[in-house]
């Protein structure tokens, strides 16, 4: 059986005496401290490649070192390395020496099969619109070294930044195009 209903008044009665004996905190809205939010800066650091004639288009326009990031979504290392590429895109060591540019294979398939992508990420080295270098893997301190190796400036080269490039990028140096 089920319990009859209360009488509407008692039912009335219940809600109003629960109402105002509930203590809900009040806080005044001028005690809740204004939010600022910031909008992230219309020149990205690392530029995204669309299409095969987008990557041609972008290696023969840059006179500078273009590093091109082959990338995949559900790549881990491509995740865990991504951050320090942008961080090196907006660093000012490499920012006005050094273009960054990335895909990804899923997306851009032709690319992939033309740049002969086996392993992600893979980082590719242009200059003038010739190959470089080539270098696989998420290793951070190699692909840091590959980058120094590629933007000194003739005659600027320290014995300091020699040495840490050998000392960072041993497995990159083997994978130079010689």
């Amino acid at each position: 059986m089920s319990p009859s209903p209360l009488p509407s008044s008692m039912s009335s009665r219940l809600l109003r005496t629960a109402l105002r004996t509930r203590r809900v905190p009040r806080i005044p809205i001028h005690s809740i401290a204004p939010r600022h939010f910031t909008t992230s800066s219309a020149k990205m650091g690392v530029h995204n490649i669309e299409s095969l004639t987008d990557f041609k288009r972008t290696i023969a326009s840059e006179d500078k070192l273009i590093v091109v990031d082959a990338f995949a979504t559900w790549c881990g290392p491509c995740k865990q390395i991504a951050p320090l590429v942008v961080k090196w895109s907006n660093s000012d060591e490499f920012k006005d020496k050094v273009s960054f540019v990335k895909f990804d294979v899923d997306d851009v398939p032709d690319l992939a099969q033309e740049l002969g992508i086996r392993a992600m990420p893979t980082f590719i080295f242009f200059k003038n619109g010739d190959k470089l270098a080539e270098f696989a893997g998420a290793n951070p301190g190699a692909l840091q070294g590959l980058l120094r190796k590629y933007t000194v400036v003739e005659g600027e080269e320290t014995k300091e930044a020699a040495e840490s490039s050998k000392e960072t990028s041993p497995e990159a140096d083997k994978v130079d195009k010689e």
